[in-house]
């Protein structure tokens, strides 16, 4: 739709209302306002939604790794050859063998459950999420009777780096007296803190020679941790892997493992999103309502144009100007606050915090340790174009009214 100069002017003069026509400018700045906290409060809805999704998705899967392969029954004994086999298979980037097992872990008088992962050093190492939260000295440390244990379970049971952890397996040696539980102590080479929760207030990874000891389980593991070129085709992996070792492994993949958590976030997205959209179409029916008494305000002005040539056309355009400049506005202010908000987000929630003492981002009940956002270009774009089009749409009916007006009758009465 193309504006004419004598179209665009008069749109913007019925804009700046004058001191009797203030109410009808009232509700424009509203209609303006709220498609601007809309639009802001949208975007930053989607970008925490998706960094939230994000953020755990890529601690979880690079903390477990994207397929675990486990025996039908017991440990599994001949790992090396399963782990070179898999490893051949196309898109398998490393398969890491790995001792996981519940203990209760005590120092002084403190006591918490953990899990213990055993793992080769060199596997550790390789861990990108790992090996960038601990210390070069502590990798380095990793052998023989030496730990790495979580900050939050450090923290919990009182235990600095250079200290020693007890651990007690509830899978102990039998004997005529019952089962004895099995109690080690460790030595701390170091803490880790990869920013979730979950992992951080409960894992111990312990070197695998001394895990297999500990656990009584020879020269067997407990599982292979498969890492995958592409995550979202993992059927097809597990397709694979299975042929591969003759159907005789159990295989469990990260969407099994954590299907119904990922389903939740993604419902909870989207319903915020149908949710928050309602914002944005209030805001569009105050256009509908702003530009219908402006209409009727100016239907002396409309027939005085058209006695003078304006067409039906000309005023069609002028009203849709006038009602789409309040949303075209709107969204980019809009759009401008929430992208800000968005990207500076965890400096504000600091700020806030630091303001009023309280904590507004427990990491106990979001198992993030601060607030992740991702803004997506496309979410944004769609926020963005939603708008606009709402925008649009709430100018229509005004418009055609408007064009529709009888300059005889509208005279009439003047």
């Amino acid at each position: 739709m193309i504006f004419g100069p004598v179209e665009r002017m008069v749109a913007f003069r019925y804009l700046r209302a004058r001191r009797q026509e203030g109410f009808i400018s009232v509700i424009a700045i509203f209609s303006l306002l709220g498609i601007a906290l809309g639009v802001a409060t949208l975007i930053v809805t989607m970008a925490v939604m998706s960094g939230f999704r994000t953020e755990l998705l890529g601690r979880i899967l690079g903390f477990n790794g994207h397929i675990n392969v486990y025996a039908q029954q017991g440990p599994l004994t001949d790992y090396a050859a399963e782990a070179t086999l898999i490893k051949g298979l196309p898109g398998i980037v490393t398969v890491r063998p790995t001792i996981e097992g519940q203990v209760m872990a005590t120092a002084g008088a403190q006591a918490s459950g953990a899990l213990v992962r055993g793992m080769f050093t060199q596997d550790l190492t390789s861990q990108t999420l790992i090996a960038s939260h601990v210390s070069k000295e502590a990798l380095a440390a990793f052998k023989d009777n030496n730990v790495l244990i979580g900050s939050r379970l450090a923290q919990r049971l009182g235990i600095h780096t250079g200290e020693n952890i007890t651990l007690i397996s509830p899978q102990g040696a039998a004997t005529v007296f019952g089962t004895v539980p099995r109690i080690k102590s460790y030595h701390v080479a170091g803490t880790f803190e990869v920013g979730m929760f979950e992992f951080d207030n409960s894992v111990v990874f312990m070197p695998m020679d001394t895990a297999q000891t500990f656990f009584n389980l020879g020269a067997s593991v407990s599982s292979l941790e498969v890492v995958v070129a592409n995550p979202d085709d993992i059927k097809t992996y597990d397709r694979e892997i299975y042929n591969a070792l003759g159907g005789k492994a159990q295989i469990f993949d990260w969407q099994q493992s954590n299907l119904s958590f990922f389903n939740a976030v993604e419902v909870e997205k989207n319903v915020m999103f149908l949710i928050l959209t309602l914002i944005i179409v209030v805001a569009a029916f105050n256009i509908v309502s702003s530009m219908i008494m402006l209409v009727k305000d100016k239907g002396h002005d409309i027939a005085i144009l058209r006695t003078m040539g304006a067409t039906r056309g000309m005023i069609l355009r002028i009203f849709i100007l006038s009602g789409a400049s309040i949303g075209v506005v709107g969204t980019l202010a809009g759009f401008v606050l929430g992208v800000e908000f968005a990207t500076h987000i965890e400096q504000i929630r600091r700020a806030i915090q630091a303001v009023i003492g309280t904590d507004l981002f427990s990491a106990e009940i979001y198992f993030l340790t601060q607030i992740p956002a991702r803004v997506d270009p496309y979410e944004v774009a769609t926020v963005v174009a939603m708008a606009f089009g709402l925008s649009f749409l709430a100018t229509i009916y005004p418009s055609w009214r408007a064009a529709r007006l009888d300059p005889v009758e509208a005279l009439r009465y003047e």
